[in-house]
């Protein structure tokens, strides 16, 4: 029955009150939602947060270890020769299921239960033996059988012994073949030579643990003649210096943002870490072989990149040092700054080695074809190619006049002998440093000596040329190319000149002298018959 007066009925109270209860409902929902929305803003930005600071984190770490290039080196021993011994690792021997023999048959398991006193008298006896006779049939069949499985497992147990003993003998003969090979290497490497010396040098660079990304490319050549080693050296590009210090999260913008470096703080730290690698390099050669054999380093370091202009792969030399055993063993490197340590020993290095601007040297060439063979003197006067000794004077500086005519030269014009010795002018944007060229020739059978070097700086400085050339059949002492570094001098000695001649004339020519494999070449005397 309707209430009176107006008042609301119990379905309209109900009503209201769910409807109440669907908008209580609504706003914990929407409420909800914001809190987990919230929730969720929160959580991305903590996400972000922490990826910016993960990437920082990677950057300091690179930079790191960027930083500890020679540090690190200097932490360890010295490759020794030893180091390289095979110790095979030899496999146990694993049977398996071959090592477990099946267990016999045993009687008692066949043999049937003997009948009782009642049935013996029911004739039990008959059945049981009957059943006896049965199972033991059964029994010799099975016991048979299981010694035919077993011989089986026998034989092959054997074999798989046999063939597990082979395989151990096998890598024992092959771990004694390398170490029989280590020890002739050894030797060669205490005698000095050439082979086994870059050999070592060589397992002594690639033993050395550098950034997996870092190039691995590296040429030796030993010249025995000067006991020196000389390493061409695949410097990593300047994009391995990380270009940001770190990353920050922008909230406002929901982005990681880098934090560039500075640019000049970039080339400074690449310019540290080629300076870091060449003095590592020349740390591990030393401290690896042997004092009497390798007195000095001649270290190139290059990088291979793409010429924007050409498109093509070029290797561009960065950096360039020789240093004396003695010299550099007297360093504190744990202390030095590379860059200042490379500068004290001399070493030309590029002025801006980040942008890739080139030590450019007048002649490039591959370390690995500066090899006189061992009988070059012993076959020359057989040899149908020409030998260079032999030339006459005018021959000789002909041949050398077209040779750096096919390399590039813009011009050549003989100077007479009575004008400083020197042999020829030449001009080429290829040059040291641009500008004239002065070349002596020297048609020489021993060492070239420093003097020789001496007396072409001072016709260099009478004609005011900007760099000089020598050229040599035979070959120059260490003195000599120190000298000529410090001097804008390039000297070619016979084994190059053999090379340039193949690669730019075509022709195969003999230099007719081969430098004395250990004795030290004296510097400072000339017993040569002096050539043009």
């Amino acid at each position: 029955m309707a209430q009176r007066g107006g008042g609301r009925s119990e379905w309209e109270r109900r009503q209201a009150a769910m409807r109440r209860e669907a908008e209580r409902a609504e706003r914990e929902r929407v409420r909800q939602e914001k809190e987990a929305e919230k929730r969720r803003k929160e959580q991305h930005i903590t996400a972000q947060q922490e990826l910016a600071e993960h990437k920082t984190t990677e950057i300091d770490q690179r930079v790191g270890q960027l930083g500890s290039i020679l540090a690190d080196a200097l932490s360890k021993k010295p490759l020794r020769v030893d180091d390289l011994l095979v110790t095979p690792r030899l496999p146990s021997f694993s049977p398996g299921r071959l090592a477990l023999a099946e267990p016999a048959p045993e009687w008692d398991d066949y043999s049937p239960a003997p009948p009782g006193r009642v049935g013996r008298l029911l004739g039990g006896a008959n059945r049981y033996e009957q059943a006896r006779a049965d199972a033991q049939r059964r029994y010799e069949q099975d016991l048979a059988a299981h010694g035919q499985r077993e011989s089986q497992r026998l034989g092959a147990l054997d074999r798989a012994r046999a063939e597990h003993t082979g395989r151990v003998q096998a890598l024992k003969a092959r771990a004694e073949a390398a170490n029989a090979e280590l020890g002739r290497r050894r030797a060669g490497l205490d005698a000095g030579e050439v082979e086994a010396v870059e050999w070592f040098v060589d397992q002594v660079l690639q033993a050395s643990r550098y950034p997996d990304d870092f190039p691995r490319r590296v040429q030796i050549a030993y010249r025995p003649e000067n006991r020196d080693v000389v390493v061409d050296f695949e410097f990593p590009p300047n994009t391995t210096v990380p270009s940001v210090r770190g990353y920050k999260y922008v909230k406002t913008r929901d982005a990681i943002d880098p934090l560039p470096r500075p640019v000049a703080e970039t080339k400074k730290w690449y310019a540290q870490l080629i300076a870091q690698i060449t003095l590592r390099s020349l740390h591990e050669i030393f401290g690896a072989t042997p004092p009497a054999v390798v007195e000095a380093v001649v270290f190139n370091g290059r990088l291979t990149t793409v010429d924007r202009a050409t498109g093509k792969t070029v290797r561009l030399h960065l950096l360039s040092v020789e240093a004396e055993r003695g010299v550099f063993e007297d360093l504190v490197l744990a202390k030095v700054d590379p860059a200042a340590c490379l500068k004290r020993l001399n070493a030309l290095v590029s002025p801006n080695p980040f942008d890739l601007e080139a030590i450019e040297p007048f002649i490039t060439f591959d370390l690995k074809r500066f090899r006189f063979s061992e009988d070059m003197d012993v076959v020359s006067n057989l040899d149908s190619r020409r030998n260079l000794v032999k030339l006459s004077p005018t021959e000789f500086e002909h041949l050398v006049r077209q040779l750096f005519i096919a390399m590039g030269a813009e011009a050549w014009t003989t100077i007479p002998s009575k004008d400083g010795g020197v042999d020829a002018v030449a001009t080429s944007r290829n040059m040291f440093f641009g500008g004239v060229c002065l070349i002596q020739a020297k048609r020489w059978s021993n060492v070239v000596g420093l003097e020789a070097v001496h007396a072409l700086t001072g016709v260099m400085a009478d004609h005011n040329a900007t760099t000089g050339v020598l050229v040599t059949t035979s070959w120059f002492g260490r003195a000599s190319e120190q000298f000529a570094q410090r001097n804008r001098i390039k000297l070619i000695n016979g084994a190059e000149l053999k090379h340039l001649i193949k690669e730019h004339l075509d022709l195969d020519v003999v230099p007719g002298v081969t430098p004395p494999r250990r004795a030290r070449a004296s510097d400072n005397t000339q017993t040569g018959r002096p050539g043009p």
